[in-house]
């Protein structure tokens, strides 16, 4: 990831698309939809992410979940603070064998040292495939990081 400040709100996209660049982020071909601070959403291709089964690899789904939340973390926490994941966890419903996978956001709890997010994946015909949560922990940045515009996330 790259050093660079969180903008206001209508450059969101633009922010999340650019610190994700060479990361695994780009790797595993997660695509940002939306990016905003009430909800994030993203969508990650089938192919190239599978397990040899043939099916979504359960560990991809979670790469989905776990960057969608942090974002929605570090969006929440704000630019002067940082945040740090503490607990992951995923529900797998439904497996997967082609197409594209979209996760969505929803903030379960917003406080001042922490932060839970909730993130559906679902297939392209919108059945659920997986129900994960995200706890991260909130904290002060140090003034050097705050005035060298150093994010938690980018």
């Amino acid at each position: 990831m790259t050093d660079s400040a969180m903008p206001p709100d209508a450059d969101l996209l633009a922010w999340v698309d650019r610190a994700s660049r060479g990361t695994l982020i780009e790797r595993v071909g997660i695509e940002f939809v939306h990016v905003g601070p009430e909800e994030i959403s993203a969508r990650m291709p089938v192919a190239g992410n599978t397990q040899p089964y043939g099916l979504l690899h359960g560990g991809a789904t979670v790469v989905l979940a776990e960057t969608l939340g942090s974002v929605a973390a570090a969006i929440h926490a704000g630019p002067e603070r940082a945040t740090v994941g503490i607990e992951v966890n995923a529900t797998h419903h439904r497996a997967v064998r082609a197409g594209w996978v979209t996760g969505t956001t929803r903030i379960v709890h917003a406080g001042k040292t922490m932060c839970t997010v909730e993130i559906v994946v679902a297939d392209e015909s919108g059945g659920r495939v997986c129900t994960s949560r995200l706890t991260c922990l909130i904290r002060e940045r140090p003034p050097a990081q705050v005035e060298a515009g150093r994010t938690s996330w980018g």
